[in-house]
């Protein structure tokens, strides 16, 4: 099915305008499929880093690579390091434009990642959790920073699925193991009172999409079965993943937002698996179906969950049509039916 043919309206020519650079850039690179050389796309990927989101979260950073306090950079929410680069990288953000987004990235790796591959909240390992390894992997492939230190964190991640190498929490003399907060395989998490965290699981798979097949190791193969296992385990469009602490899925799942950062929703999850080559399986359609079910009359979806206030910039009204959200959905879509 072509992924025009999936639309209600013309939503291309909407996301194309010039009032939002960076959603115009990426319309043009993942909608369009412009080569990196073409003169338009060029222009456009200036402008995006030149003016508007982009060049607001740079003009924040310090000197020395991040946001608002030294360290590892977890807090505060929404606006240190972490968040930063989370977002600059959902934005389009690229180290080849801006020197500023690399060193950046080489600060979160000096402080924020343990010898063992851990992103950690506090730069020691007991502070490592899914949805921060997986975001923050990813954030760095997306923007396009390269490092060896990285596969560690791949290693680690791909381990921390699967349980291969990793002692139990309560081996406090083991090398690698599990904490309260990354407690164990199968994306168990202390902050979903130590069960599979389908949140955690989508940052996870997100990240290891961003590796081709020939970087993925038969560890990160064995992890990548065991997410795509766990997350299509239940039909993805009821989101009834385990629940720690409550007798219901989270609301949020339903509430298409941008950005993104620990909270996610089902149209991440089909943008995990379809990344992965999951966009044809049958267990996907309903998610695929209520995803294409949101889309309004024009073609155009609405912004339900966002971040009003707490990160450097506003991304438009709540439940209003909304650019970056509909340009999540047409990208997933458009990849569907390639």
């Amino acid at each position: 099915m072509l992924w025009q043919s999936q639309l209600n309206g013309d939503a291309l020519t909407w996301l194309l305008e010039d009032d939002e650079p960076g959603v115009r850039y990426l319309a043009l690179r993942d909608l369009l499929d412009r080569s990196a050389d073409d003169g338009e796309l060029v222009a456009a990927q200036a402008l995006a880093h030149r003016e508007g989101p982009i060049a607001t979260i740079l003009e924040q950073m310090s000197e020395p690579g991040y946001w608002v306090e030294a360290g590892p950079g977890y807090g505060p929410k929404y606006r240190s390091t972490v968040w930063s680069m989370i977002l600059l990288a959902q934005l389009g953000a690229d180290v080849a434009l801006d020197q500023r987004i690399e060193r950046a990235c080489y600060y979160l790796l000096e402080n924020a990642l343990t010898e063992n591959g851990q992103f950690s909240a506090s730069g020691t390992p007991s502070s490592t959790i899914d949805c921060l390894q997986g975001n923050l992997c990813t954030a760095m492939m997306d923007v396009g920073f390269r490092d060896p230190r990285l596969e560690k964190a791949y290693e680690w991640m791909a381990r921390s699925v699967t349980g291969d190498g990793v002692a139990p929490m309560k081996d406090k003399k083991a090398p690698l193991r599990y904490y309260s907060g990354k407690c164990g395989p199968n994306f168990a998490c202390g902050a979903n009172n130590k069960l599979p965290c389908a949140w955690g699981a989508v940052k996870v798979m997100l990240a290891f999409g961003r590796l081709s097949p020939q970087q993925r190791t038969p560890l990160i193969e064995d992890a990548v079965r065991q997410g795509v296992a766990f997350l299509l385990g239940v039909d993805p469009a009821g989101a009834a993943y385990p629940t720690g602490w409550s007798s219901k899925p989270s609301g949020n799942w339903w509430k298409f937002g941008f950005p993104l950062f620990y909270v996610t929703d089902i149209l991440q999850i089909a943008e995990a698996l379809v990344r992965l080559g999951y966009g044809d399986d049958p267990r996907l359609a309903n998610a695929l179906s209520l995803i294409r079910d949101k889309q309004d009359g024009n073609g155009r979806w609405s912004l339900a969950y966002d971040y009003a206030g707490k990160t450097w910039v506003e991304f438009g009204k709540k439940n209003q049509p909304n650019k970056w959200v509909t340009l999540r959905a047409v990208r997933l879509l458009k990849e569907c039916s390639l």
